[in-house]
């Protein structure tokens, strides 16, 4: 069965970095061809904006050379969606971060399965989070 894959901005850097992070059956799952897997743009904007505040560093890449990993990978760019942004004030506040409200409400308008270890992701399942992955 051909599953729909979003990465939550951290799972990305486990890729890149340090992918024994993400459980095998997981990783599985995101290399396999098979299956669609995709990155919000808001994912790089997040990043670059840690990086910037020195939140986060990168060894040895720099935000902008982000979206050419990404295509290394085999993941597909969502942009951020007009109508999607504009219907974030939608979303339930269970959770208080932006980049990942968004990243939440991308999965949720695009039916698409979230790859987070975010544990308070959880509660939009109830909301039209069609699944989670750890």
């Amino acid at each position: 069965m051909m599953m729909k894959l979003l990465i939550d901005s951290h799972i990305f850097l486990w890729l890149l970095f340090s992918p024994e992070k993400i459980s095998p059956a997981t990783l599985s799952l995101i290399q396999n061809r098979q299956h669609s897997v995709y990155i919000s743009s808001v994912s790089f904007w997040e990043l670059s904006l840690k990086y910037g505040l020195g939140k986060i560093s990168f060894s040895g890449v720099l935000p902008e050379e982000l979206p050419g990993w990404a295509n290394k990978l085999g993941l597909e760019v969502l942009a951020l969606d007009a109508e999607i942004a504009s219907s974030i004030h939608q979303m339930p506040k269970y959770h208080n971060d932006p980049f990942d409200r968004m990243i939440i409400h991308t999965a949720i308008q695009n039916q698409l399965t979230l790859v987070s270890r975010d544990r308070a992701f959880s509660a939009y399942l109830q909301d039209g989070l069609i699944g989670l992955l750890h």
